[in-house]
């Protein structure tokens, strides 16, 4: 991967799929700006991007933290939003108040932290990528509400890149299957009746998964697709839902 001088802000950077993409970036050359909510940046990649503090549900808090990011950066090429919660909640439990916060969460945040970007991209191009999942495309039985917004975050993506690719600005999400924050907290929502969780996600993985039947590596095996999402040789791809599962969801089949 080659991302020598691009100007990059991640979201959700300090955790999960967002730290893994940071570590690749920061080692192709990226120029970075890292966002967090609550998790402290890593020891070891402290000094690999500038760290800015945001609630991303936020809008005025969004605008403001990405102004003096571009303002660092010298300008913005890429946003990377990783930022997101995965909880659980049956069709016949949900409660208003989970709802609001999960759609708050993973929609609202993709909405202003694409508009910022915007912002600074409207002039010069660049690219925008989402973090989706399948969850969004087939739905869930046990993450309802999870599973609305991030299919609202696939049809967002969509919208906003037919809206901005006149302005040469591609808006991309990807559904990835790779072992994260969230998966953890599957694997405790699964536990919960006295069963071993991990157990239990690992076997339905092994059924889901044609390429060796588990969850893949963030940074080995998702990290090379946000790089080339983010660098210009991807600047004919644009309102696309790429799966990155191992098959587990075979999108456009």
């Amino acid at each position: 991967m080659n991302l020598e001088g691009r100007r990059i802000i991640i979201t959700g950077a300090a955790t999960g799929i967002g730290l893994a993409a940071l570590r690749a970036f920061a080692a192709a050359g990226a120029q970075l700006a890292a966002v967090f909510r609550s998790s402290p940046p890593p020891e070891d990649v402290a000094r690999s991007a500038t760290w800015m503090q945001c609630d991303l549900t936020d809008r005025d808090a969004v605008f403001a933290t990405f102004d003096a990011a571009a303002a660092g950066l010298g300008g913005l090429d890429v946003l990377l939003h990783c930022a997101g919660v995965w909880a659980p909640a049956t069709p016949s439990d949900l409660a208003p108040e989970d709802l609001a916060r999960l759609m708050a969460a993973n929609l609202d945040s993709t909405v202003f932290t694409n508009q910022a970007a915007y912002a600074h991209m409207r002039a010069v191009g660049g690219a925008i990528i989402n973090i989706g999942s399948s969850e969004g495309v087939a739905g869930s039985a046990i993450s309802v509400h999870y599973a609305m917004a991030k299919g609202a975050v696939h049809t967002w993506t969509r919208s906003a890149a037919r809206a901005w690719g006149p302005d040469r600005v591609t808006v991309n999400a990807v559904a990835p299957c790779v072992d994260t924050t969230n998966a953890n907290r599957l694997r405790e929502h699964l536990g919960r009746g006295g069963d071993d969780g991990g157990a239990l996600l690992a076997a339905r993985m092994k059924a889901l998964i044609p390429l060796g039947g588990a969850f893949g590596d963030a940074e080995r095996d998702l990290a090379p697709v946000l790089a080339f999402l983010s660098s210009d040789d991807a600047r004919f791809i644009t309102g696309q839902l790429i799966a990155i599962d191992g098959g587990m969801r075979m999108l456009g089949a």
